[in-house]
């Protein structure tokens, strides 16, 4: 179940990150990325609401948020600080990158998660997860010869480092996630609730020094459908993972690379909307990645 719960998360994250490239279109970074946690944080509000009124019928639908101790809430803001820098990082490089670039790169999220879960969880990988592997680190090798011809220097272009960061962000906070749902027994509606809370607190802290006192800055900013849209697929799909993950059972390093099948969605569907270029050339590193997620979940 936690594998299927997996492809779930990864169908989400996919329509999560179209809305997102088009939510950025002509929109400073940081409204968007606050708009965005704040339209996910009042889809959630309700569940804490009910927790408070009616415990007994929340247990019942298995939205319950529990209390937590400040240990817990401290152990919670430290994720919120890690997807922040992760955020603001790969939202700056999709509003400047083809997300036929972006998202490829992003899918070497697993190749870090690997490495941590090696070393922090002892996963002992198979020999073709290990090919898996090598497959998706190459195919975004590939994709960076494929993306100079875009104009797009992978060593000279400055928003490659900022999604090459967000993704190993991503992933510190991938395997960070194993430990808050496994060892300190967190839910998903609890996790994500505060969660939410403490993202919005660090966002609020920067745009107040960066967004709301300049008039110029908010007159040009643009409200588009998309915007809540991709805080309610995030939460959809965060909610699905912690789910997945609560499963003893469940590899961090299985659930990473499952969730990259969200690049099929990104890629085919991302290149159709936004007419980016050299489509049919980056079907061939795709394939690449998909191979290597295959032999990752089924070998």
């Amino acid at each position: 179940m936690w594998m299927y719960l997996g492809l779930l998360a990864a169908l989400f994250l996919g329509l999560h990150n179209l809305c997102k490239k088009h939510a950025l279109q002509g929109n400073e970074v940081f409204p968007v990325l606050l708009s965005t946690i704040s339209a996910g944080f009042i889809l959630i509000v309700p569940f804490y609401v009910g927790s408070i009124w009616y415990p007994e019928y929340m247990l019942k639908i298995g939205f319950y948020i529990t209390d937590i101790t400040w240990e817990t809430h401290g152990f919670i803001v430290i994720k919120s600080m890690i997807m922040a820098s992760s955020w603001i990082l790969a939202y700056q490089a999709l509003k400047h990158l083809p997300i036929t670039i972006v998202t490829p790169i992003r899918s070497a999220g697993p190749f870090f998660t690997f490495i941590g879960a090696l070393i922090i969880y002892q996963e002992r990988p198979s020999y073709l997860q290990w090919i898996g592997f090598i497959l998706i680190i190459t195919s975004v090798l590939l994709y960076s010869r494929i993306g100079k011809k875009e104009g797009i220097h992978f060593k000279k272009n400055k928003w490659i480092y900022a999604i090459i960061g967000a993704t190993f962000l991503g992933a510190s906070s991938g395997l960070y996630d194993k430990f808050l749902i496994q060892n300190l027994a967190l839910n998903p509606q609890t996790l994500q609730f505060w969660f939410c809370f403490y993202t919005m607190l660090v966002l609020f802290v920067i745009l107040s020094l960066t967004w709301f006192p300049f008039a110029a800055k908010r007159k040009v900013f643009k409200w588009r459908w998309s915007i809540p849209a991709v805080g309610i697929l995030l939460q959809t799909a965060d909610y699905f993972y912690f789910k997945a993950l609560q499963d003893p059972e469940a590899l961090i390093l299985l659930l990473s690379a499952i969730k990259r099948s969200q690049i099929l969605i990104a890629v085919v569907a991302g290149g159709v909307i936004f007419k980016e270029q050299n489509k049919r050339k980056k079907l061939v590193p795709l394939f690449g990645i998909l191979i290597g997620v295959f032999l990752i979940l089924f070998s």
